[in-house]
């Protein structure tokens, strides 16, 4: 699999992440060790988790497959914390509950550093640059070697890369967000990704297939074994089954037709060489699901099926998103 650079850094990653969001919790532990074993065959490196994923679980269940399946250093493991059951207070990003989280973060994981630690979202009553000190602690103390955000907009971003990189030497400089990005979820080309890109971070989409409605199959009816058709996740999907989104689709199915492929190797390609993205997070229930994201290896989308899907999937841009002369 090709690897590439995590934004501006000296950090390459394969060009496809492995997501564990459901892992000890959907995902049985054999059933994640055959994803692990077939990601790191096809050449993948980038394995994503966070603290909360499974209520810890995630974590718990990586880190006892590595080593033991895949070698430690062969893979890039990226976690985030700053997410808290807490109805009153969903994100805390205070200095001591970040450190904390990271330090048990790496007892599951069973590894005395991850390669990439996030925050896994803004906290309005944290100050911003007690967040961030945190992940230049992570960073000095050996315990991450690269720091990133998750979910911040773009006014959050732009500040809180620029504040690192106003005392370049001390502070550790952001290498990505993350974010949710498909063709049925455009909404960080606005400020996010233009900002990723003047700053030099990379963007590693989660949910690069539209939360799996991107693969076409909610076109008919919901599938009884799918996230859809599950408790906790389907309020996740219903947002992307509207009338917008199945036109999406069919453009997506209508392209995998021409070229005798699937609607999933379509969306995740097309996402896939997006300016300034660096790995799309993939999930899968299974193995078999994963083989299917990863065949995407050997497809580059043709530029005209490529500027139809642009067109049929534009988002509305208007002041003062666009340059305002324009308007």
């Amino acid at each position: 699999m090709e690897q590439r650079h995590l934004g501006r850094t000296g950090l390459r990653v394969s060009r496809i992440g492995l997501g564990t969001l459901t892992w000890g919790r959907d995902t049985a532990e054999h059933d994640a060790a055959d994803q692990l074993k077939l990601f790191w065959e096809a050449g993948g490196t980038l394995v994503d988790t966070a603290d909360v994923y499974g209520g810890g679980e995630a974590e718990y269940v990586l880190g006892q497959l590595v080593e033991r399946l895949v070698p430690r250093r062969d893979l890039v493991l990226a976690t985030k914390a700053g997410s808290v059951p807490d109805p009153d207070r969903r994100f805390d990003g205070s200095r001591g509950h970040l450190l904390a989280a990271l330090d048990a973060s790496l007892a599951r994981l069973g590894t005395d550093y991850v390669d990439l630690w996030q925050v896994h979202a803004f906290d309005p009553r944290t100050p911003l640059e007690e967040t961030l000190q945190a992940l230049d602690i992570a960073v000095s103390s050996g315990r991450a070697r690269y720091a990133g955000v998750s979910n911040f907009c773009g006014w959050q971003l732009a500040k809180a890369a620029t504040w690192q990189l106003a005392a370049p030497g001390v502070r550790s400089r952001l290498a990505s967000t993350q974010m949710e990005y498909s063709l049925l979820q455009r909404g960080v080309e606005r400020e996010v990704l233009p900002a990723a890109l003047d700053l030099g971070l990379g963007l590693l989409p989660s949910s690069p297939l539209g939360r799996g409605v991107l693969t076409a199959k909610y076109r008919h009816a919901t599938p009884v074994d799918s996230r859809g058709a599950s408790e906790q996740l389907a309020p996740f999907v219903e947002p992307y089954l509207d009338e917008a989104a199945t036109r999406i689709v069919d453009a997506v199915v209508t392209a995998a037709d021409g070229l005798a492929t699937t609607p999933l190797e379509v969306a995740l390609a097309w996402v896939r060489d997006r300016p300034g993205v660096a790995a799309p997070i993939v999930g899968a229930r299974n193995a078999q699901q994963l083989a299917a994201a990863l065949s995407v290896e050997t497809l580059s989308l043709p530029d005209e099926i490529r500027r139809a899907l642009d067109d049929v999937s534009a988002p509305v841009h208007r002041y003062p998103d666009q340059d305002w002369s324009t308007l």
